[in-house]
């Protein structure tokens, strides 16, 4: 099964969030930001997708991995000191996000506000985000958009971060050079673990 990665479009926006809905289905972070079992797919493709089409892929660094024409995994990266959403682009993420949460809108904002007290100061790639489908595990398809991601940022010379909102994710990021610098505590919410990664 060949794995092709490739820049994502604004056209492969749908498939690109259902992947990351069933990625994350049972992140805690998401567990936390959408607590009711109803409609959480739903609400979770309406919030990547949201991200996506306004946020992520127009910065040009968003990718989706593919077997045979089917997305099967997608990673979101931010160039080097374009991760924080401007003022615009906020405003036109706002109510997709509303929509996506509901009444645990609150909860959104509390995390956007404690990551980015967190966030370092300092010029580097960002992954936002990175999931396989289910079905997809196992199959190489975030080994291949971490490594894609990873081989840019080390063309640059440029350091990697991101946040794991899974504890057993660690030992698989680190497996790729990264190392976790800092626990976030998200207030009345789950943990999350910083991790930078030096260029090779």
């Amino acid at each position: 099964m060949a794995v092709t990665v490739r820049t994502a479009t604004r056209r492969d926006v749908p498939a690109l969030a259902s992947v990351l809905a069933d990625a994350f289905i049972d992140d805690p972070l998401f567990l936390w930001m959408i607590p009711e079992d109803r409609h959480r797919v739903r609400r979770l493709e309406r919030f990547f997708a949201t991200d996506a089409r306004h946020h992520m892929v127009p910065l040009g660094a968003t990718a989706i991995a593919e077997s045979d024409g089917v997305v099967a995994g997608a990673a979101m990266w931010a160039p080097p000191g374009r991760w924080r959403a401007g003022t615009w682009t906020s405003l036109r993420l706002l109510p997709g996000y509303i929509a996506a949460l509901g009444r645990y809108s609150g909860r959104g904002k509390l995390l956007e506000e404690t990551t980015e007290k967190a966030h370092p100061e300092e010029p580097h790639w960002y992954l936002a985000t990175i999931g396989t489908a289910a079905a997809a595990r196992g199959g190489g398809f975030g080994k291949a958009l971490m490594q894609a991601g990873l081989d840019r940022a080390d063309a640059e010379h440029a350091p990697a971060y991101l946040e794991s909102s899974k504890e057993r994710n660690i030992s698989y990021y680190e497996r790729f050079g990264f190392e976790v610098t800092r626990e976030i505590v998200i207030p009345d919410g789950p943990t999350v673990w910083a991790m930078w990664r030096k260029p090779r």
